[in-house]
């Protein structure tokens, strides 16, 4: 079933999409929408999607709905050399710095010098119940849920997956298992579609598609100048995590972000509803990692303050 053009202006085409090319299936959806034969056209030098008009049930959408307020989560650092044990007085000194959510890096999975389940049970060993975990659970996609469901029950608080070089698919599949905990979709590997103006495809519609697969928490880069998005595109990324029918998910401002700028990345954001701010190595590069993430959280909670005056 072919697409079909049922509007042109300024050089933007609408076509319009037979569903029954993909129904629910978010693999063939990428491969007719995304990164379809128009990516590869040697006759285009130009062609970027830049919107979709998403049919209402299509996809699951997130199992939380986002808070009406600021987040303030945190990365463990370094990403790689720590054994369980560091990582858990790490993520404890985190949430005494008042953090929501403590997650892992993306570059760190299940190896052998910190196994995925003995850091989980470390790491909830120390968290108060008021604080998320999300456990990095990619890898093999053949025990990707069975994974997901032995952290959730070694005492997660959230799952974690690099939605790009997983797989879209994978966030559907978490969803679809109902684990009982939100899952976070770290871009990783969505650069490659989004930061070219001419080839590839808007941030915001990158943003708005792993929201309906299922993510609670979608990462949608900041206002540092220290990722690819622009200014105009993370506002619209945060637009795409909170518009339609769906349930809204929770916009995560990273890249650069730390205590120093973190209240005006909320400002910037233009809202304080449904986003979050998260610390990476901001949060080691001065004092000790509790000291940087309360200072994060005054500073946002006195914008915050300022903003209802």
């Amino acid at each position: 079933m072919r697409a079909h053009v049922v509007g042109e202006q300024d050089g933007c085409f609408v076509l319009e999409f037979p569903v029954t090319n993909f129904d629910g299936d978010v693999t063939l959806l990428v491969s007719s929408l995304l990164a379809g034969e128009w990516a590869d056209a040697a006759v285009f030098t130009r062609c970027r999607l830049i919107g979709v008009e998403w049919p209402t049930g299509l996809l699951p959408g997130p199992a939380f709905d986002a808070p009406e307020k600021v987040l303030v989560g945190a990365i463990v650092k370094p990403s790689l050399g720590l054994s369980p044990a560091e990582v858990a007085a790490t993520a404890e000194q985190l949430a005494a710095g008042g953090a929501d959510l403590i997650k892992d890096d993306e570059l760190l999975g299940d190896p052998q010098w910190c196994p995925l389940e003995a850091r989980v049970s470390a790491v909830a060993a120390v968290l108060p119940g008021s604080v998320r975990y999300a456990a990095n659970v990619t890898g093999p996609i053949d025990s990707l849920l069975e994974r997901a469901a032995r952290v959730v029950e070694l005492g997660a608080g959230a799952v974690m997956v690099n939605a790009f070089a997983q797989g879209l698919d994978s966030v559907r599949a978490l969803r679809e298992a109902e684990l009982g905990v939100p899952i976070f979709a770290h871009r990783v590997g969505a650069a490659l579609w989004a930061r070219s103006r001419t080839i590839g495809v808007a941030p915001d519609v990158i943003a708005e598609l792993t929201r309906l697969c299922g993510a609670d928490f979608v990462q949608v880069g900041s206002f540092t100048g220290t990722v690819y998005d622009t200014p105009e595109e993370v506002r619209a990324e945060i637009a795409a995590c909170h518009r339609g029918s769906a349930k809204r998910c929770v916009a995560v401002l990273g890249g650069g972000v730390g205590p120093d700028n973190a209240a005006e990345q909320v400002m910037a954001a233009g809202t304080r509803s449904g986003v979050m701010v998260l610390l990476g190595s901001a949060a080691y590069s001065g004092g000790s990692p509790e000291a940087a993430v309360r200072s994060t959280v005054e500073g946002v909670r006195e914008n915050n303050a300022a903003a209802s005056a």
